[in-house]
């Protein structure tokens, strides 16, 4: 089994040592979704919502996210991010909306947890921004798709 990381030899949390590696090109996609009624949907396509677009301001809180994951994860090292890409679509045969996030930076470590928290940020911005009318939305299917950059280089999902 890998050795977690985030613990030291005595077993305590401790912020891993990126001091040593290489300064690479790092990028992450997440998705995830939230899912919704069918009549939710269609007043979101309707525009019929008093707070202003739900696409437009869930993307905006996904890059916000993301900028402030090191804030929100403990154990995260901050990173000068070069690229933040959310995206939100919908999905009739969800119902629903789809939402991905593209992170990049030049560093030494990873931005996948950048990527997860965009997605995140934003299905809970999503969330919040209709719970008025279906309160029984659903977020889930939050993962890492794909990621480039570091030791371990390319990996992706087995969609």
């Amino acid at each position: 089994m890998t050795k977690l990381t985030h613990l030291d030899d005595q077993g305590r949390v401790s912020m891993v040592d990126v001091s040593r590696k290489a300064v690479t090109s790092r990028r992450a996609l997440a998705e995830g979704y939230v899912r919704m009624t069918k009549d939710t949907l269609a007043s979101l396509h309707a525009g019929e919502n008093p707070k202003g677009s739900v696409e437009i301001t869930a993307e905006l809180a996904g890059i916000m996210g993301a900028k402030r994951t090191a804030d929100l994860i403990p154990l995260c090292h901050p990173l000068p991010l070069s690229k933040v890409k959310v995206r939100i679509i919908s999905d009739p045969d969800l119902p629903g909306l789809r939402v991905t996030s593209e992170t990049k930076t030049e560093g030494v470590t990873g931005v996948e947890m950048e990527a997860l928290t965009a997605v995140s940020v934003a299905c809970l911005t999503i969330y919040d921004m209709l719970k008025a009318v279906d309160k029984a939305m659903v977020i889930g299917g939050i993962r890492l798709l794909e990621k480039d950059g570091g030791k371990s280089g390319a990996w992706r999902a087995d969609y």
